[in-house]
């Protein structure tokens, strides 16, 4: 099958991040192919590349620490697309899949990607091809996020429910059979209410931290996909159970957030500090969990929510959108198309 790959390909790359990742974004028409895409070795798949979704890591990562990557470089960690070979017995030349690669690798904004056994699994049938590429990093993560905490009953409270992660969890939470409240802005809230939340807090009109002290209710697990200051978790025992955890998997980098982190690790909660649990998930590659999240969408219990579609050439375009911080759900970019 290696007969069948180009000598070349094409891929929107970076030689460097002056003014931003999305200002710097270049087709190159014959960028070479991935190392060792004519030479798999074990556990590793060639795909071709339908689609691949933007996240803000494949920015952070490469604007923060550009000097870590080889140039020029490919960036995007999602992916769904079509295998060219593979060293796995389970799949096939042409059969459908999707995933995530690792970083520092990205690569899946060209045309053809390496990536490993965890983040390689089958396209369900009845699954397009788009929505697959939507699940790689966000999918996993907010699965990663509730699954290992709450159980069919629980109460789960989503601070951030109508990006790429937050419209995944509100969906995840509901279908292992959790009580769901998301915060949104005004726009957005019909949305989250259309994905499942049972109650949806505009935080542009109420002030979320009181809504929530006064409710009364008490959360199993807090999911705070937003975590721009520490004021949220500080209040979390007003609405959080001792047994409960506090989950985060964002931040933005900055003395102000690095002080707040510092501040809720180290300030001891017999001095005023934080009274319950804070859990930093990190994407793990999956393959199973991958697996689980597919079936839920062959079965229409969670979908992928797409904001923009762009092309190859557009891929600047599409970074800049989703650094505004309004995306709806998911940024895709056609790669290659099915």
């Amino acid at each position: 099958m290696a007969s069948t790959l180009p000598q070349t390909m094409r891929a929107s790359q970076w030689t460097t991040t002056s003014g931003g990742l999305d200002k710097n974004l270049r087709v190159n028409t014959s960028a070479p192919l991935p190392t060792n895409a004519k030479s798999l070795k074990p556990g590793e798949t060639c795909v071709k590349v339908a689609y691949t979704t933007v996240n803000p890591a494949d920015y952070k990562a490469v604007e923060t620490l550009p000097f870590l990557f080889s140039k020029p470089a490919t960036p995007c960690m999602d992916y769904s697309g079509t295998v060219v070979t593979t060293t796995l017995p389970h799949l096939k030349p042409g059969e459908l899949v999707f995933g995530k690669t690792e970083p520092p690798v990205f690569g899946c904004l060209g045309e053809y990607v390496v990536v490993g056994k965890a983040g390689c699994v089958p396209v369900p049938d009845s699954v397009r091809l788009k929505d697959a590429a939507c699940v790689g990093v966000t999918g996993l993560t907010s699965y990663q996020c509730l699954a290992p905490y709450v159980k069919a009953g629980d109460k789960v409270f989503i601070n951030g429910g109508s990006g790429g992660t937050g419209t995944f969890g509100i969906q995840i939470a509901k279908a292992m059979g959790c009580h769901v409240t998301a915060t949104c802005s005004g726009p957005n809230v019909d949305l989250c209410k259309s994905l499942g939340a049972d109650e949806v807090i505009d935080y542009r009109s109420t002030n979320v931290v009181s809504h929530l002290q006064r409710s009364g209710t008490q959360y199993d697990l807090v999911v705070d996909n937003v975590f721009s200051d520490a004021s949220l978790y500080w209040a979390c025992h007003n609405f959080l159970k001792p047994s409960g955890k506090y989950v985060t998997v964002v931040g933005t980098p900055s003395l102000a957030w690095l002080r707040d982190i510092l501040s809720v690790f180290l300030w001891p909660s017999w001095l005023g500090g934080g009274q319950r649990k804070l859990v930093f998930t990190f994407c793990t590659t999956n393959a199973v969990e991958y697996e689980k999240i597919a079936k839920w969408m062959q079965e229409g219990k969670v979908k992928a929510v797409i904001d923009k579609e762009y092309n190859l050439e557009q891929a600047g375009e599409a970074f800049a959108h989703l650094k505004t911080g309004h995306a709806r759900g998911k940024v895709l970019i056609e790669v290659s198309g099915e």
